[in-house]
């Protein structure tokens, strides 16, 4: 058994090269090999998202608290909620992030295969967030 106590752990802010907006990333666990699981609480200020990415065995997230959005490259934008669990299958192209006007924080869980949990691609445009 192993504990990791809360607040041992910084916080880091989202790279620019990964996210657009303000973001803060908060490590919550990283499990040791064999395993390959790792897991952040996420927070986005308002209007800040993910830029499109994959995950080559996808990616679970956990609202905590707040307003949020998700969209799978070629559908429509999903409104996320407390409470409300979000999957993404392997290698299914995405985005996430907060409301226009309100924050969102996420537990996201993935595992790595072969050293890679994600895979980042382009920005999400303004468009692209707003729908328009």
């Amino acid at each position: 058994m192993e504990i990791t106590r809360a607040g041992t752990r910084p916080s880091t802010p989202g790279p620019a090269e990964w996210f657009t907006g303000t973001v803060r990333l908060d490590p919550q666990f990283t499990a040791p090999a064999p395993a390959r699981a790792a897991g952040s609480n996420v927070t986005f200020e308002p209007g800040a998202r993910t830029a499109w990415h994959t995950h080559p065995l996808g990616q679970t997230l956990i609202v905590l608290s707040g307003a949020g959005r998700a969209q799978r490259e070629g559908s429509a934008i999903e409104e996320i909620r407390p409470g409300d669990v979000v999957w993404f299958a392997p290698g299914e192209k995405h985005w996430h992030g907060a409301a226009p006007t309100t924050a969102m924080t996420h537990l996201a869980i993935q595992e790595a295969q072969d050293g890679t949990a994600v895979v980042w691609l382009e920005h999400v445009t303004d468009q692209q967030y707003h729908g328009t």
